[in-house]
């Protein structure tokens, strides 16, 4: 057997582990069911990847996440390691072939979702397979008060059927005590293994800074803390204004969203992670799987949905032990957007059961039809046609993901297939009286060799680039060959891709789930409370309230966060009255902004914005109508 060491150097590159991860691994190793909480950064994949590798036969990975089981299968492969994921709108077929490769081919890991575990073609050939160890991602997943829980973990049990004598290692980066009770029991686990890493994270300085002009703390913050950088943005368009903003301010930045393509995402994240582009301004997907250690910052223009998700995305900053900041912007009315974003757009259960039968109205799938069947799907489309309101919606449309009703893959296609239907020399003809479409066809026609033959995938910004014109002017070029019968043109625009897992039921398919709704519209109440508390709490260290969140209890401050800062600075505050006369020296000269002021005088910055409201209401100062302050 081969030493856990010698696999770290050869597969992963490193020579010595992180806290925990070889005393993990020995466990796993020792035929123990494992129970793992390491935090964002703790190394948790390879507690699993380097067992498996020693030991003979193949590792069963569950995870809930197609993304992240892509990103590792590709990841082993590149070491040269065998890996498949299972993941949605496999054909049956196609199915039956890769669960063969696991038996025969030498594969060391299969990943797939809890939702295949009800297939039974994919339990009949797990019995069959030599499998060395069962390993459950985000294990957090198998609770109903965990975050993202979702109910198709409880079918991981039915591994332990297949294979009682093979040990689980369950692994989560965020679990609160009684979620931690509830993975054990699932998993019937027997006087398991538990290891679980301290929350704390002494390098991190945690920030609340209350302003109304973000853009101008988040330039301050970057300016004062220069290094590799994430902001978390809440949508994808304020992922293109914000890095926009940045470059105006000659900042190194680029953005990146689920709907930019492939190459885009490969090129972006190569030139963040390399330190080619300092500043990533993302959605919070972003990060997950990228272990990129010198992130000096993390910042939050917008409140997060929870404390879970939250310290898993400021745990991204700091990998590497060095100083780094966790900054979160925060206005007066982030309150009451976050209420109305997660609280207000929760469905009822009765909406999810109209979005359910309109769906399958929209395929039309008939009643007790439709399982494994799989769509390309516009949202945009399905909200109009039944004048839905898309918050709404989407929110009805997660639920029904995560109870594994459907599986949504928001892949953003955008198909183009072309195929020349004529000879040459007719297309030639044609030519001759459609002079202004010659450049486009002759730039597809150099592009793409047998598309007269063939019915081929094109890509249209390229052919546009080609072409020198607009994307938008090649696809109308192209409708009217096909309406001249020059072509076959087939388009799609979708921004999803859609399978049904369970046949076609309605109401009844969701009475099924309805419980499960109530408790994780309650869970999402309370997630949303804990973070207004966080944010709110002035008084207690930052460090404090998370880890007393998670349940690590510990009255010790950090002396770190802004809270820490703030008292640290109250022993040596300047007195109001040398403030107060800084200010009115400098109004002498000239009409000032806030913003002019607090870099102007040498105080702290809530110290002068709480003079100016003493001024004001005093009236010996006044706001212009251009929002500067004057002597009055």
């Amino acid at each position: 057997m081969q030493h856990p060491i010698t696999i770290l150097e050869h597969y992963f590159n490193h020579t010595s582990f992180r806290p925990l991860q070889e005393d993990i691994i020995n466990a796993v190793l020792d035929n123990e069911d494992t129970f793992v909480l390491l935090p964002t950064g703790g190394g948790k994949s390879i507690c699993f990847q380097i067992p498996a590798l020693i030991k003979d036969g193949i590792c069963i990975v569950i995870s809930p996440l197609i993304a992240l089981m892509k990103d590792q299968v590709n990841a082993l492969n590149q070491k040269g390691i065998k890996a498949m994921a299972l993941t949605s709108g496999i054909s049956y077929d196609r199915l039956d072939t890769l669960l063969d490769n696991c038996i025969y081919g030498n594969y060391k890991f299969l990943y797939l979702s809890p939702e295949r575990l009800q297939q039974q073609i994919v339990k009949e050939r797990i019995q069959q397979m030599n499998v060395n160890l069962i390993a459950v991602d985000e294990a957090h997943c198998i609770s109903q008060w965990g975050n993202d829980f979702r109910p198709a973990y409880k079918n991981i049990s039915i591994l332990r059927q297949l294979h009682p004598s093979v040990n689980i290692i369950a692994l989560t980066a965020t679990a609160k005590a009684n979620v931690v009770d509830e993975i054990i029991t699932e998993l019937d686990f027997i006087s398991p293994k538990v290891f679980k890493a301290s929350f704390s994270r002494p390098n991190i300085s945690y920030q609340i800074i209350e302003t109304e002009d973000k853009y101008y703390k988040l330039e301050q913050a970057l300016q004062a803390n220069k290094g590799s950088s994430i902001v978390y943005v809440r949508n994808r368009k304020a992922t293109v204004e914000v890095s926009e903003f940045l470059a105006k301010k000659r900042f190194s930045c680029t953005f990146f969203h689920g709907g930019i393509n492939t190459k885009e995402k490969q090129d972006r994240l190569y030139q963040w992670t390399n330190n080619a582009v300092e500043i990533m301004v993302a959605t919070t997907a972003f990060g997950m799987g990228i272990d990129k250690a010198d992130v000096k910052n993390v910042i939050h223009f917008n409140l997060p949905e929870s404390l879970e998700s939250y310290y898993q995305e400021a745990g991204r900053a700091g990998r590497n032990g060095d100083d780094a900041y966790a900054i979160l912007l925060k206005t007066n009315a982030d309150e009451q957007h976050l209420r109305n974003q997660f609280l207000k757009t929760l469905p009822s259960i009765d909406f999810v059961k109209l979005v359910y039968r309109k769906l399958c109205n929209y395929f039309q799938i008939s009643y007790g039809e439709g399982e494994q069947t799989q769509y390309q799907f516009s949202f945009v489309n399905f909200c109009k046609a039944y004048d839905f309101k898309p918050s709404l919606t989407f929110n009805a449309l997660q639920i029904l993901d995560r109870n594994s009703v459907i599986s949504l893959s928001q892949q953003f296609n955008y198909k183009t297939k072309l195929q020349f239907i004529v000879s040459n020399a007719a297309l030639f003809n044609y030519l001759e009286t459609h002079e202004k479409q010659a450049v486009i066809i002759k730039s597809i026609l150099r592009t793409y060799g047998g598309i007269f033959e063939h019915l081929l995938n094109i890509n249209v910004s390229i052919v546009a680039k080609k072409a020198s014109t607009t994307k938008e002017h090649v696809l109308k070029v192209l409708s009217q060959l096909k309406t001249d019968e020059i072509v076959d043109f087939q388009y799609s625009n979708t921004d999803s891709e859609l399978t049904f897992l369970q046949p076609r039921e309605d109401d009844k398919t969701i009475n099924r789930i309805a419980a499960n709704i109530e408790k994780q519209h309650q869970l999402k109440h309370n997630q949303i409370e804990a973070v207004l508390h966080y944010t709110n709490t002035n008084s207690v260290c930052k460090n404090i309230v998370l880890l007393n969140y998670f349940g690590e209890k510990t009255s010790t401050n950090c002396g770190i966060c802004s809270v820490c800062k703030s008292k640290e600075k109250s022993k040596h505050s300047t007195d109001t009255k040398s403030v107060k006369n800084s200010i009115i020296v400098a109004l002498k000269e000239q009409d000032l902004s806030s913003r002019a002021l607090i870099e102007l005088l040498p105080f702290d910055d809530t110290e002068i914005l709480h003079t100016l409201k003493l001024l004001l209401e005093h009236n010996i100062i006044s706001i212009t109508p251009t929002n500067t302050y004057k002597l009055n």
